[in-house]
């Protein structure tokens, strides 16, 4: 391991905000510009309160007023509030099994600079050395978040398989050596919360999210809040009955949808040494073997989407990852899997397909760094 001691991150201190402070601006955040009149209602305030509460946002340099706009056929032009992006900037953190995606954002999650390297060790005091080494790259940052697939209880990772990681503190090193205050989360955790603030599913009430690629992650958003498990686990749909005479996954279940959608579980139904794309470009060119396979990870897919829009009846379905292209290759048979599946007219599943970006899992955990904050959960 190395012996160098990170250059400490020059840093930009939060305001300490009220609730009601923190309530507004989340408001903003999530929802645009918007004017006094709209928020008040909206957080139950009194226009007292929001008065006060408007001054302090802007004069912490969180919020910016100006310019007006007629918000409803009746009534004057409102003067507009507005979330100042360039006050404040977070850096995210992805971590893989070899490689390091970061990404710096503003306040609203705009990304402003990115940054990719390999992973040097997978030691927890080298990844930690690296993860200062980036953040110390970047001047005046508020706050760090970090995501990998895995367990996080309390900024602690307590099961991360693609790291080898067992009861790995993260968050308390990460602070010491940076100054910054620390998030640490599941990445699909922390992408459905990004999807839910400023994303795709921006002011949804209820949102699934599931990730298809190495692993298959789910993500679920209820009555505007992320769920989380009473035992700290993320959502997991992933090992739902597809075939009970199917494939075994890792964990030893039989046909469920992970042992079909899972990539390694892909490339193990083929002959020889493979990867991903070259197995994906097989399946267009019509190789019949090919076709197979993802037709039956395409159908499971479609079963796992059925499966969680009827335990939810959710606004929107996100679907995204490093496996998208099966989505691509097999979308008839996906619809096939839906219907089965779904109790309901399928039409009734807004379901929404993002392109995939390993920086948009490191904007996702800026996105956390930015939620934790502002929530004072950090």
């Amino acid at each position: 391991m190395s012996t160098r001691t990170p250059a400490r991150v020059t840093a930009t201190s939060w305001p300490v905000l009220t609730g009601a402070a923190r309530d507004v601006l989340m408001e903003l955040l999530v929802h645009g510009p918007m004017s006094r009149s709209e928020i008040a209602p909206r957080l139950r305030l009194s226009r007292p309160t929001l008065s006060r509460v408007t001054k302090t946002l802007v004069t912490a340099g969180l919020v910016g007023e100006g310019g007006t706009e007629l918000r409803s056929p009746t009534g004057r032009p409102s003067e507009l509030l507005h979330v100042r992006g360039e006050s404040h900037h977070f850096l995210g953190v992805k971590l893989t099994a070899d490689r390091l995606y970061a990404a710096v954002t503003d306040l609203a999650a705009g990304v402003v600079a990115s940054v990719e390297a390999p992973l040097r060790s997978t030691a927890p005091a080298d990844v930690v050395e690296q993860v200062a080494e980036v953040a110390a790259g970047f001047e005046g940052l508020t706050g760090l978040g970090v995501t990998l697939g895995g367990v996080v209880r309390e900024g602690v990772v307590t099961d991360a398989e693609f790291l080898g990681w067992v009861d790995v503190p993260l968050a308390p090193p990460l602070t010491a050596v940076t100054g910054l205050p620390v998030a640490v989360d599941n990445d699909v955790q922390a992408l459905t919360a990004a999807e839910h603030w400023f994303g795709a599913g921006a002011g949804v009430d209820s949102m699934v999210v599931i990730t298809v690629g190495a692993g298959v992650g789910t993500g679920l958003v209820v009555d505007g809040r992320l769920v989380r498990g009473a035992h700290g686990l993320p959502p997991r749909f992933a090992h739902v009955l597809v075939d009970p005479s199917g494939p075994a996954c890792g964990y030893g279940h039989r046909g469920c949808a992970s042992s079909f959608l899972m990539t390694e579980a892909i490339l193990r139904q083929f002959d020889g040494p493979l990867t991903y794309g070259e197995a994906v470009e097989r399946a267009r060119s019509g190789e019949r073997r090919a076709r197979e396979v993802f037709e039956a990870a395409g159908y499971a897919l479609g079963v796992l989407i059925g499966h969680a829009a009827n335990f939810l009846d959710p606004h929107k379905v996100l679907l995204t990852g490093d496996g998208l292209p099966l989505y691509e290759v097999a979308r008839e048979v996906v619809y096939e899997g839906i219907e089965d599946t779904y109790e309901d007219d399928p039409a009734l599943i807004d379901l929404d397909v993002q392109p995939f970006d390993f920086g948009e899992w490191a904007r996702s955990a800026a996105a956390l760094a930015i939620r934790k904050t502002i929530t004072g959960a950090v």
